[in-house]
């Protein structure tokens, strides 16, 4: 299982993955579901990854190799070779597709294992506005809007109610960080088949702010203190809620049978 988080704001964009592929009391893997398809003074384009291995990694590999020519090219369809984002979207999903069709055929359909995978794409071409997409097993896709400014795949449940309540188009990029790491940290607390290393990736809206990656590794001495504050602060926020009315008969039978 895996976690994939892209983040869409008026500030910038933000994508988080975590690594962990398998987890057991004695079988845990890691890879990298956070790429980097290009960062050229022309283009930066990212892409997260969620599902089935050697789909995600076939597909990859057809985008490095490039897709088979159609009415539309002269040669092999190259990412570098699109000229916006919503045709990057649709030749990664043509790529995922043909991936997944492909390694069902060849596997049977009485396999037991499911062959499909999902993607979070997003960049920006020089000059354009960032953009972010959803791409399904099927290759078709949706784009990221400002009434809804999040995108996920993988293991979403746990971290979404974070995204639901804190979340905004307006919410700057710290803090869209931060938000974006406890919805990790939720995610962790009630999955263990999602860990960290958590991969990171801010790409400002100012077109002149690069693109900026890093790695918070499992000894991540901020990401363990944003942790326990957010636990203590729970912890606060219910303790500080009313109690529910109904329950007063409860405990003013207890307190009358304990006089009896």
């Amino acid at each position: 299982m895996t976690y994939c988080l892209g983040m869409l704001l008026k500030d910038g964009l933000v994508m988080i993955a975590d690594t962990r592929t398998n987890a057991g009391v004695d079988n845990i893997s890691y890879y990298k579901k956070l790429h980097i398809l290009e960062d050229s003074d022309e283009r930066t384009i990212l892409a997260c990854t969620a599902g089935n291995l050697s789909v995600t990694q076939s597909a990859f590999a057809r985008l490095a190799e490039g897709l088979e020519e159609n009415a539309d090219s002269d040669g092999p369809r190259f990412v570098g070779d699109m000229s916006n984002m919503n045709r990057v979207a649709s030749l990664v999903g043509e790529a995922l597709q043909n991936s997944r069709e492909e390694i069902s055929e060849n596997v049977g359909e009485d396999s037991q294992y499911s062959f499909s995978g999902s993607m979070l794409l997003a960049g920006r071409f020089k000059g354009r506005p960032l953009r972010l997409f959803h791409i399904y097993k099927e290759g078709n896709f949706i784009t990221c809007q400002p009434d809804r400014p999040f995108m996920q795949i993988g293991e979403t449940k746990y971290g979404k109610p974070i995204l639901d309540r804190a979340l905004e188009y307006e919410t700057p990029l710290d803090d869209a960080v931060k938000t974006g790491l406890v919805s990790f940290d939720s995610t962790m607390r009630s999955n263990l088949s999602v860990g960290r290393p958590l991969d990171v990736a801010v790409i400002p809206a100012s077109g002149d702010q690069k693109l900026m990656t890093l790695r918070i590794e499992e000894t991540d001495e901020y990401f363990n203190m944003l942790s326990s504050k957010w636990a203590l602060a729970l912890a606060q926020a219910r303790a500080a809620l009313p109690m529910p009315p109904f329950m007063e008969g409860i405990y003013k039978d207890r307190e009358t049978q304990s006089g009896d």
